[in-house]
């Protein structure tokens, strides 16, 4: 096969994968943060109606993370050596029942024990999609994929407004609307559960419905990238687990998710704190941001590829963050100035995950791979307990949001140094990251 003829099939190739499998694990993620951030939306009547303070809504926004941090690796495991396609099947199915039994609850501890829960369910989704990409897509697509499937937080951030806004009008048997706010939202997720049973391939040689040239294409492409890997130094997977760059990028992990977490589930009360309007106008109007962030993701993960360069597309989103949420907090009780602080943070936020996630996958392959990228979320998403509950709590503490967002600020600024102090080198034949001298590492079993 001549190279004009080789480029070719692979475009195809490449065009048919992300056409067949993209939407729908974007359709996926939807709900997925939308399942888990929704509780957000349905503070605004829940902490009324069952008597919830500050304190004891973030804990139970943040529990979630405990669950899911706890079976983060394990999880992320199946879907390596098990099978990608049973696992996200059986994880969406047991979410979305969870999510609808989450409007049921009358009291703190049962909201306690179904976030927690919840959060098990959902652990290894998110890592395990980003494994399950890495059979598909080569390394210098694979930020361009991550960010086509990233566009569900900010899409579910602002779709979930609208939904929130229509769906907590309603008052049907009697129940407030943030109850069926969380049960319509969760029972559409177990169809979508079923649905990927029988829709996803879990490796290009099993895809019937690629052509046997793009299949052929596909598959050489990633056993040369797997073959240059290996001719690294191998690491063990306790070894990379260990390793100081996936410590590193675990603790910048942290600080994003603290950020992301903390800011989408307490944005709706800020907001009506600041704004003193209705529950539907705060719930559009907390939209905003994730509408405006979608572009910037887009153009951030375009960029990323084209140059090749991950470390500073992830360091400098953070720093906006922490300038952006201080702007914020000098903004004070001015609706616009506040509202357009928190556009600019959103923008970051989701800027930041496509060049970071490609970032592991530059230097660990295999069922190492997939424990380092659990490890990396996991610890990331303790982020999410810590980043609610200390909102939460600091306002109970002084009366105010100033405090909490001074910590978010804080953790933008230590995260975004973090990802600066990274020395991860690009594959074999490209510049490095840090343009110091490549050290490649690869990981086995």
């Amino acid at each position: 096969m001549n190279a004009e003829i080789r480029d070719d099939v692979g475009e195809r190739a490449r065009r048919r994968i992300i056409r067949r499998l993209m939407p729908f694990l974007f359709v996926l993620y939807v709900f997925n943060y939308m399942n888990r951030v929704n509780v957000g939306y349905a503070a605004l009547q829940m902490r009324g109606d069952l008597g919830f303070s500050n304190t004891v809504f973030g804990f139970g926004a943040g529990i979630f993370f405990i669950g899911y941090f706890l079976l983060q690796i394990p999880s992320t495991l199946l879907t390596e050596l098990w099978s990608a396609r049973n696992f996200i099947t059986l994880s969406v199915i047991v979410w979305g029942a969870l999510a609808a039994l989450c409007g049921l609850i009358d009291t703190a501890d049962e909201f306690y024990w179904v976030r927690f829960f919840l959060g098990i369910a959902q652990a290894g989704f998110f890592p395990g999609v980003l494994v399950y990409l890495t059979h598909w897509f080569r390394y210098e697509d694979r930020a361009k994929a991550v960010a086509m499937f990233m566009m569900a937080i900010p899409t579910s951030n602002m779709a979930g407004a609208a939904i929130a806004a229509a769906l907590m009008r309603i008052d049907w048997l009697g129940w407030n609307g943030w109850r069926w706010l969380l049960i319509l939202e969760g029972l559409p997720t177990v169809v979508f559960g079923v649905v990927a049973f029988f829709y996803l391939t879990d490796r290009p040689s099993d895809a019937r419905w690629l052509p046997d040239a793009e299949r052929q294409w596909i598959t050489g492409e990633l056993e040369r990238e797997k073959e240059r890997k290996k001719a690294a130094k191998k690491l063990s997977t306790l070894e990379a687990l260990r390793h100081p760059q996936v410590i590193i990028l675990a603790l910048a992990c942290f600080c994003y998710i603290t950020n992301s977490v903390g800011l989408s589930s307490w944005l709706p009360t800020i907001v009506r704190r600041i704004s003193g309007l209705s529950t539907t106008q705060v719930i559009l109007i907390s939209g905003i941001p994730w509408l405006v962030a979608i572009p910037m993701m887009l153009i951030t993960a375009w960029h990323s590829d084209k140059t090749r360069e991950r470390r500073w597309h992830a360091a400098i989103p953070l720093l906006i963050v922490g300038i952006a949420l201080s702007l914020s907090i000098a903004a004070g009780n001015h609706l616009v100035l506040a509202i357009a602080a928190f556009s600019m943070a959103a923008m970051a936020l989701y800027s930041f995950p496509s060049p970071f996630w490609a970032l592991p996958t530059i230097f660990l392959s295999g069922p190492a791979a997939a424990a380092s990228i659990a490890l990396i979320n996991a610890t990331g998403n303790l982020g999410g307990f810590a980043g609610p509950y200390l909102i939460g709590y600091l306002a109970d503490r002084t009366g105010g949001y100033t405090a909490g967002l001074m910590y978010l600020v804080m953790c933008g600024l230590i995260g975004s140094a973090l990802v600066l102090a990274l020395r991860i080198a690009r594959p074999a034949g490209e510049m490095p990251v840090n343009n110091q001298e490549p050290q490649p590492v690869a990981v086995t079993r």
